[in-house]
């Protein structure tokens, strides 16, 4: 949950190593990370919001942005200036959408879940108790 370090590197021979799905066949090994931290996604993320996201919202299209949790968690500390330290503490809940209102430069007007308050706080908590507890949560329903 740092924001720095990189949890352990996942070896290429196990099955959850991007390698080994053939939607990544067309890129190198050497682009498919094994580990990856906070900053390292946002370091990815950043680039594709400025060349490709942002120009299509500002031609006025609405976009749906879907992501696993540090990809979200990258863009949630983008757009609200959350520092490196603070960031993890953030909670992003499992499958309730986080509507963001932009001005016409981009800058957050406004912020919501499209949930019940209640639903998502009972979200936000799994997920925090999931990474205190260091379970892992099994995304292959």
């Amino acid at each position: 949950r740092s924001y720095e370090t990189r949890p352990p590197e996942v070896d290429r021979n196990d099955s959850r190593y991007p390698g080994s799905d053939p939607k990544y066949s067309n890129l190198n090994q050497e682009e498919l990370p094994i580990s990856e931290s906070l900053q390292d996604t946002v370091n990815r993320i950043l680039p594709y919001w400025y060349r490709t996201i942002a120009p299509n919202i500002e031609s006025g299209k609405k976009v749906l942005l879907v992501g696993h949790g540090n990809s979200l968690r990258a863009l949630v500390k983008h757009f609200d200036k959350i520092s490196s330290s603070e960031i993890a503490k953030v909670n992003i809940p499992l499958g309730i959408p986080l509507v963001y209102e932009l001005s016409e430069k981009l800058k957050p007007l406004n912020k919501y879940y499209l949930g019940k308050d209640k639903k998502v706080k009972e979200a936000m908590e799994f997920v925090a108790n999931q990474h205190k507890n260091k379970e892992r949560i099994n995304y292959n329903v």
